[in-house]
């Protein structure tokens, strides 16, 4: 009887070990509050829980609309692919719109105080980098819209970025990158119908990089507009009268463009 007992025991352990083991963590989602200037920034950190050691890092800088949740959507997705994802607040306290009116106002605010743009990018760059889960060496950024133009910025001016994505973001150079200064290799996904970006903005894009001795990939995508990667796109765009569209084979092969980009650049750093 004893024996059987015990035997009962064991077989109860080690069934319990083995549901222990097989238990999976999922995704760890913090909301981080840090400080740019005196300034709350509310962000959005995630990253596998199942995924062992360090990892790279990357950063999802949002839309126009602010950090809303698109883009802890796509720090989701990121995360997912085994990266700690980190969606930064730009405009402070979180601080969203629902017009494009207050959207324009809110962009334009950053872009015209480019200092303050580039303190909020570093203080959420920063935060990333020490984080417990990333590869200090290892970091990437990507944004969609006024979130493109953000990381493209960032990329000109020197930011040590392995590796930056612009996904229908706006291309202009506010500081026009200097020759071999840019650390990052550069993606740049563009809907070709997007009113946004002219063929005249697209040429002076290329030449700056051509002259700046950049790694960079332009893909302009056919019959694409505005906003091509979000589902919702068309009926904002008819909600305000807005040139947007949803264009999902534009917005697969974006992200997988970028997957495939990722790969490289944290294989070779």
């Amino acid at each position: 009887m004893f024996k059987l007992l015990s035997l009962i025991a064991i077989v109860i352990i080690t069934l319990s070990c083995t549901e222990k083991q097989d238990e999976k963590v999922g995704l760890v989602e913090q909301d981080i509050v840090y400080t740019s200037d005196g300034t709350s920034m509310k962000g959005y950190l995630v990253y596998n829980g199942d995924v062992d050691g360090e990892r790279p890092g990357v950063l999802v800088v949002h839309e126009w609309w602010g950090h809303n949740d698109y883009a802890r959507k796509r720090a989701r997705m990121l995360a997912e692919l085994g990266y700690t994802a980190l969606a930064v607040d730009m405009y402070g306290d979180g601080k969203q719109a629902d017009h494009p009116d207050d959207a324009g106002k809110f962009a334009m605010e950053i872009y015209n105080n480019i200092e303050t743009a580039e303190a909020r990018f570093n203080a959420a760059y920063e935060l990333l980098k020490k984080h417990e889960t990333t590869g200090q060496d290892k970091i990437a950024a990507i944004g969609y819209c006024f979130g493109g133009g953000v990381v493209l910025h960032m990329a000109r001016i020197g930011t040590d970025l392995d590796a930056v994505v612009s996904f229908h973001g706006s291309i202009q150079a506010v500081s026009p990158a200097e020759k071999d200064k840019v650390n990052a290799f550069l993606l740049v996904c563009n809907g070709a119908d997007d009113p946004m970006v002219t063929e005249e903005q697209i040429a002076a894009f290329k030449e700056e990089m051509q002259n700046a001795n950049v790694d960079y990939e332009f893909i302009n995508y056919e019959s694409a507009k505005h906003s091509f990667t979000n589902p919702i796109a068309d009926s904002v765009g008819q909600q305000f009268g807005l040139p947007l569209a949803y264009n999902e084979k534009a917005d697969k092969d974006s992200w997988e463009k970028m997957k495939a980009l990722f790969n490289k650049v944290f294989a070779e750093n």
